[in-house]
């Protein structure tokens, strides 16, 4: 369970640094598809902006974050939201700030109308998979050996759940 010090907020364009260093810090090839971002990269882009991140805090220090997008710019597909990022720091792992993160974009995504929010796992991150199951999420589909990564083939989970009775 997460301290009752434990604040989740919407981000804010200041927060980008301190987002950017959280990022790097937990960057591993057990959840990440991408090469590790810059210290001078930006957090925010013209499809990612500040609106779509939640952050964790704990003592007024930034703790973890979590991003929900639609996963595509069509109408059709609105009432859908997509965790596309989720990153908590080293220090503060399993004490629920993650859950508290996942927790909090599905009740927002629920707010923006959406009815469902999906995500995609590496198959062999056993500790995001169990997080996402907890907060009742279930494995929709697999995309086998899907991403090559730091020299063996991973696959590619689909979880879902659903945000309206």
């Amino acid at each position: 369970m997460p301290n009752d010090d434990l604040r989740i907020r919407p981000a804010c364009e200041s927060d980008g640094p301190a987002l950017i260093a959280l990022d790097r810090a937990g960057w591993s090839w057990l959840s990440d598809v991408m090469p590790q971002r810059a210290e001078d990269a930006s957090m925010f882009d013209e499809r990612h902006g500040a609106e779509h991140f939640l952050v964790a805090e704990l003592a007024s220090r930034v703790v973890g974050y979590i991003r929900q997008v639609p996963p595509t710019p069509l109408a059709s597909n609105q009432h859908v939201r997509q965790i596309q990022g989720l990153q908590v720091s080293t220090d503060v792992r399993g004490r629920g700030v993650g859950q508290a993160l996942v927790e909090a974009a599905c009740v927002a995504a629920r707010a923006q109308g959406a009815r469902r929010m999906s995500l995609r796992v590496l198959g062999h991150n056993i500790p995001a998979r169990r997080l996402y199951e907890r907060c009742g999420f279930q494995v929709e589909g697999v995309l086998p050996e899907e991403f090559l990564l730091d020299g063996a083939y991973v696959d590619d989970v689909l979880m879902g759940r659903r945000l309206a009775d």
